[in-house]
């Protein structure tokens, strides 16, 4: 065989060795672009991801500084690791901080670090993260929820490469790269005078955008099947079957979480027990009201049921409801037992 072809069918040909020829072609498929590429946990071969991706690794070889502008939930860490990774630093630390986890005064002593005694409860000295990062790369998520007091300091420590740690005297240096991502509009921000703009300037060397997840829908078929291979690594649980009509449903809804609301609802299906795609999009909301989570529960019961009539009620064994599942019997009899299933004709399992 030549060209990378894995069988030959000669016409006319019958339809079984035709789709088993399909499978294999299937089974056979490498990995994403994005995921060959080196960057580990990104997946797809979209366009807007693609490009997305080509920018990163033109910046990562450089020591710029990167702001990574997305939505919530599109992979702006998974992106800043990426560049860490693919950059002359990679073998020094990667140290991320979250601008919006922290009030003022601690984030301050986290970025900075602090001498004892310089406040209440400082009983010994802490390196901050900025010489943690030394020869590596610091991460700044969320920098919109900077408070405007400590933007100061930040831009001295990125125009000059030293600071002071709180409750210090002696000036301190240390060498990292930046990388700061934020799902605000900075730009608008400093409109406001929220966020100072010489800062600003200085964080947007090199923006990149990521794409939302409904720019990026011819994506979501394989993010769905990396999620569902890393949960059944994760509980030893057979990869279900993905049905066409559930992944039409998918791609009908808009995602307002991104990826990481896509990665929710895979889990929690698979968790459950259920189609990883079924009942979206209404499963593709977080269950936070007793409604949807009872709405959740019937699909659960439905699909429960579904397997069972297909096996005429054999639970054990390897053409059973509990293999066909990906659970274990005795978690196949919880379930059963939690959503009121019974054999019928019966009061029990």
């Amino acid at each position: 065989m030549k060209a990378g072809a894995l069988e030959v069918l000669v016409k006319p040909f019958d339809a079984e060795p035709f789709l088993d020829a399909i499978r294999l072609a299937i089974k056979a498929r490498p990995e994403p672009a994005a995921v060959r590429s080196g960057f580990a946990g990104i997946v797809g071969e979209s366009a807007p991801l693609l490009n997305m991706l080509r920018e990163t690794e033109i910046v990562a070889a450089t020591d710029s500084t990167v702001l990574l502008c997305g939505e919530t939930g599109t992979g702006k860490e998974l992106v800043a690791r990426a560049i860490h990774e693919l950059s002359l630093r990679r073998g020094g630390p990667f140290i991320r901080v979250n601008c919006a986890a922290l009030p003022s005064g601690l984030l301050e002593s986290e970025l900075l670090g602090h001498e004892k005694g310089a406040f209440t409860g400082a009983l010994s000295q802490r390196i901050g993260r900025f010489e943690l990062a030394h020869k590596g790369t610091i991460f700044l998520d969320e920098i919109g929820e900077l408070p405007l007091s400590l933007q100061p300091k930040l831009l001295r420590v990125l125009q000059e490469g030293e600071f002071e740690r709180v409750g210090g005297t002696k000036t301190l240096t240390s060498n990292f790269r930046v990388i700061v991502a934020t799902h605000r509009d900075l730009p608008k921000m400093v409109a406001d005078g929220a966020f100072r703009e010489d800062l600003y300037y200085r964080l947007s060397v090199f923006p990149i955008r990521l794409p939302p997840l409904r720019e990026r829908r011819e994506d979501l078929p394989l993010l769905v099947r990396h999620f569902s291979q890393e949960l059944s690594k994760r509980s030893g649980k057979p990869v279900r079957h993905v049905q066409a009509s559930a992944l039409e449903e998918l791609l009908r809804h808009d995602w307002p979480g991104n990826i990481r609301e896509l990665q929710n609802v895979v889990e929690r299906a698979f968790i459950l027990g259920c189609d990883p795609t079924a009942g979206a999009p209404s499963q593709a909301r977080p269950a936070t009201s007793e409604c949807e989570s009872d709405r959740f529960e019937d699909q659960s019961r439905n699909h429960i049921l579904r397997v069972l009539d297909a096996t005429n009620w054999v639970i054990a064994g390897p053409k059973g409801a509990a293999v066909r599942l990906g659970m274990k019997r005795s978690t196949l009899n919880f379930r059963m037992k939690k959503l009121g299933i019974a054999r019928p004709g019966s009061s029990d399992e």
